[in-house]
């Protein structure tokens, strides 16, 4: 059974809040579709789409146009299924195209309050981005590990500590 690791950072930086949460499967020869709404319990599975994959070979994509219709097909489906418009997914990329490294970001943190805010944090992922790519590659996102902050390591969540002079983060960057 398949199970998503959610990095909150990276979900309040880049999916619009919803009581719903959508994933997508995009596979050399099937598209998957799944809306689930959170429970106390877990994940109730309220839509599931599913279309044929025309347009990849090997998990790279080939014929953008019939790579689309097969995303729309599956995305249409699921939506019919919960009855509702799906507005952000997280999206499953496989491939020997996907790259993966770790990298590291060092800031100083720029608040005259000196404790460390949201955007020292995003400052921060963003200086993790900021490793050489291929002309060929493309980052797709960062996943923050951790932090450093003034040599302590293991901080899961450096905003509000005080009083730091630099922060690290250790993170996971994706390229394709």
């Amino acid at each position: 059974m398949w199970s998503p690791v959610v990095f909150p950072t990276f979900q309040e930086r880049c999916l619009p809040r919803s009581k719903y949460v959508t994933a997508l499967d995009i596979g050399t020869t099937k598209i998957c579709c799944v809306v689930g709404e959170p429970t106390e319990r877990g994940l109730n599975i309220i839509g599931v789409g599913e279309a044929p994959s025309e347009g990849l070979r090997r998990g790279v994509v080939v014929n953008m146009e019939k790579t689309v219709r097969g995303i729309t097909h599956a995305v249409d489906a699921a939506q019919r299924m919960c009855g509702h418009k799906l507005e952000a997914a997280y999206v499953g990329m496989a491939g020997t195209h996907v790259l993966s490294q770790n990298s590291h970001g060092v800031i100083a943190v720029a608040r005259s309050d000196r404790e460390i805010g949201h955007e020292d944090v995003t400052r921060v992922i963003d200086a993790a981005r900021a490793v050489s790519v291929p002309n060929d590659r493309e980052i797709i996102h960062v996943v923050p590990r951790g932090y450093v902050v003034d040599g302590q390591e293991g901080v899961k969540d450096a905003v509000g500590m005080s009083p730091p002079s630099r922060t690290s983060s250790s993170a996971f960057t994706r390229r394709a």
